[in-house]
Order: C-alpha cells, then structure tokens, then sequence
C-alpha cells in the first residue's frame, strides 16, 4: 500500500490531475510538484484561470464547440464560408482542423460516435440539428469530416442518410497515403483506401 507522501490538498491535487488525458500518477505527481513549488508563477495563475473557465465556458447552441462566448467565435467569424459545414465526432477533432488552416468553414460538432454496444444510437448525437441547419438553407454542402473507424463510417452513412433529401453535397476527407507517408510502412487497410480513392495525376 502507497503511503500519502503529502497534506490531503496536494494528494487531492495529484488524484486530480491523474485523471486528464495523457497524465499517469507519476506524472501527476511531478505536476503537482511543479505547481506547488512555484505557487505564484503557476498554481495561483492557474487556479485563477481555471476558475474564469468554469464560469464562463460553455457549449455553442448552434455548432456544439466549446468558447466562452454563446454562439461560439467560429460562428460568428464573418470571413467564414457559411455555405459549406464540416462535421466532426468531437471539439478536439475541429480544434485540430482549426490548427491545420486549411478551410474557412463553419463546423458541426456530433459529440461522439454511433456505438450500439455502448448504448449510443442516432439520437444520441446532433444530428437532427444538423438536418435542421441544412434545411433552414444557405448550405451547399457538408463535409464529413469523422474518423476512418468502423463506429466513424457508420456515424458518416447515417447522416448522409438523413441529409438525402436535402440539396446539400455530402462529402468526405480523403482516406489512404499520408504526406510524408512511406508505403512500406502503411497497413493494408489504409494501402487499399489509397488504391480506391486514387486521383489523376
């Protein structure tokens, strides 16, 4: 059995950051350490600024991503595109297109994925707002921009089905070779998307 090697505020705070994404107990330790042993350049800066982030973050009613302001800075960006939706499984996914550059759309944020075996159908996710985004007009198409997993296909067949009636393009991202990529060191499963979705040259 571990011994506490701290007061019950700096285990709690260790038990605390274990639990975020990328943090095992050790490094959560180290963490806390780094916080503590720098009180007021860190911990107080950061408790600061986590306590304005309880306060006022909170979830766009229109697109699903998370901002302090309702509807969120990407939807009321002018310089965007409002015609063309990219729909993601998750914040994170359009955070990560946001970091790429590549397109100046707006986003629809699914909050997950189909998955029957945990329970998650279609009306678990927002995709009947979608629909409705889609059918108040202006969009000419949606991206789907999900992951090439069995749950993230499926996710993609169901919204395009319930968008078919709508005149709005459904489209996908591309699916095989990475930039950079060498072939040698691909599966099979993504040599043979490549294969399928192979362009002129």
């Amino acid at each position: 059995m571990t011994r506490a090697t701290a007061g019950p505020e700096i285990e709690r705070l260790i038990q605390l950051l274990a639990r975020l994404p990328g943090l095992g107990p050790r490094s959560a330790r180290r963490a806390a350490l780094a916080l503590v042993k720098k009180k007021e350049l860190l911990l107080e800066p950061l408790a600061d600024a986590m306590a304005a982030a309880v306060e006022h973050v909170g979830t766009c009613s229109v697109c699903g991503n998370i901002d302090t302001t309702d509807p969120c800075t990407v939807c009321t960006d002018p310089t965007r595109d409002g015609s063309v939706i990219v729909v993601v499984e998750d914040v994170s996914d359009l955070w990560a297109l946001e970091r790429a550059g590549a397109i100046r759309a707006r986003y629809h944020v699914l909050g997950g994925t189909l998955n029957p075996l945990d329970g998650i159908g279609p009306d678990d996710l927002s995709i009947e707002p979608l629909v409705a985004r889609c059918a108040a007009g202006g969009v000419a198409e949606v991206i789907l921009a999900v992951n090439a997993t069995v749950d993230g296909q499926t996710t993609a067949h169901v919204v395009t089905d319930r968008l078919s009636h709508l005149p709005v393009r459904v489209s996908r991202l591309a699916h095989g070779v990475p930039v950079g990529g060498e072939l040698d060191y691909l599966d099979e499963g993504t040599l043979a998307a490549a294969i399928r979705a192979r362009t002129p040259f």
